[in-house]
């Protein structure tokens, strides 16, 4: 059914296109669109998809939030509309006498009787149609390198646990979980199960299997890892522990801690809050750090905040493989870098434990304080500096504690 009958559109395109040809064929008509309710009841003769190329094809289901169109007649005569128990917007910028366009609603029905509800001021008519929910959707993890034992959460969307077919989950290597804690539609916590392997985790409904945008255990393009891969050779390898202030998650990690003044460019330890990975003096191989293509790199790693950070923001440049000898570069505000400012929303922040940021490198195009810049290319890609400035919004004078690990580079899914 999902081939023959479902085809998806850009609903943000398809409804700017429908909305300008209505404008424009009713500024043909009578000057001005003015919409007005009709009596009586009103009839469907088909549904279809709203793309021009494929108007010949006809629907009996679509997936909830997919933008449909209703052929009929006195179609202006319908007050409300439902797909099964759950109410439809109805926009009426989109509602001729002929055709219906709207959002199949986002919500799961609670009782599900598979017809479209047409109320008009006489009647309430009825169509046979089916509304489809997705298979899980798995977008992210709270810590891709949470322990065995430990409790994590997975977020996503259509994680249906139905009475009759429980919702799973199994890590790779067909390990299932067998404590899952909580389920919510967008997110569902379990304990990582004994034998848990690196790899994709997929999540089953009573709807469908869905596997996960991410891996488990993730080391493809593993950058630094303070165990095996370090960033000694720089002008700052960074202060590495293990144990203190926190557990690391696998191995060591990089430890960032000093005051942190809550003002636009006050002064900082810099000492205490960076390292540089510098490619030449390092001995890594002549080269970008990774292979995937920019545009499609997602920068990832843990982080572990014990100490409440409200002030500076996280800075990570990328440099041509060949430069050292200096770190005026942080200053160069022609270099472009990824900014993080996690505490900005709430004035604070700390995890709870260790948790996984994810930052696409199309973000890393910014300058110290924050202004945009073009995307560095490919090239520039051989050594990587982190470090947190008091440069971008003022905060709150603090003492943080930041630990880092596992800094990668893995195509985004």
């Amino acid at each position: 059914m999902k081939n023959e009958y479902i085809k998806r559109t850009s609903q943000s395109i398809v409804f700017l296109l429908i909305g300008s040809v209505l404008l424009l064929l009713s500024s043909c008509e009578n000057d001005s669109y003015e919409f007005e309710l009709t009596d009586g009841n009103p009839e469907v003769f088909y549904v279809r998809l709203t793309d021009p190329e494929s108007a010949d094809s006809l629907l009996v289901a679509a997936y909830m939030d997919d933008v449909i169109c209703l052929v009929g007649s006195n179609l202006r005569s319908i007050r409300e509309l439902y797909f099964n128990d759950q109410k439809a917007v109805l926009n009426t910028s989109f509602i001729t006498d002929n055709t219906l366009i709207v959002n199949v609603p986002k919500t799961i029905p609670d009782e599900v009787s598979n017809k479209i509800y047409m109320v008009s001021s006489e009647d309430t008519v009825s169509y046979e149609f089916s509304v489809l929910v997705p298979n899980p959707v798995v977008n992210s993890m709270s810590c891709e390198y949470a322990h065995i034992g430990n409790e994590v959460s997975i977020y996503g969307d259509y994680f249906i646990d139905d009475p009759n077919v429980p919702l799973t989950i199994n890590m790779a290597g067909n390990v299932p979980v067998t404590q899952i804690t909580s389920i919510e539609k967008t997110k569902v916590s379990f304990i990582i199960p004994e034998g848990a392997q690196k790899g994709y985790i997929n999540v089953a409904s009573i709807y469908g299997t869905g596997r996960s945008k991410f891996q488990y255990l993730d080391d493809r393009g593993m950058i630094l890892d303070w165990d095996n891969l370090n960033a000694s050779g720089g002008w700052r390898s960074g202060v590495i522990r293990n144990d203190n202030p926190v557990e690391g998650i696998s191995g060591g990690y990089v430890y960032f801690n000093g005051e942190m003044q809550g003002e636009v460019g006050a002064t900082w330890n810099e000492d205490g809050f960076s390292f540089n990975l510098w490619g030449v003096s390092n001995g890594r191989p002549e080269g970008d750090l990774f292979n995937t293509p920019v545009e499609e790199a997602v920068m990832k790693f843990e982080i572990n905040v014990p100490q409440a950070w409200s002030a500076g923001a996280m800075q990570m440049i990328f440099t041509p493989w060949g430069l050292s000898g200096t770190n005026a570069y942080i200053y160069d505000d022609s270099m472009p870098r990824g900014v993080w400012e996690p505490w900005a929303v709430t004035g604070s922040y700390t995890t709870d434990g260790w948790v996984t940021v994810s930052i696409p490198l199309s973000d890393f195009k910014y300058t110290r304080f924050g202004y945009p810049l073009e995307l560095a290319s490919e090239g520039n890609y051989g050594g990587l500096t982190f470090f947190v400035h008091a440069g971008i919004n003022p905060g709150t004078t603090c003492n943080p504690e930041i630990c880092i690990d596992n800094i990668r580079v893995v195509p985004a899914e």
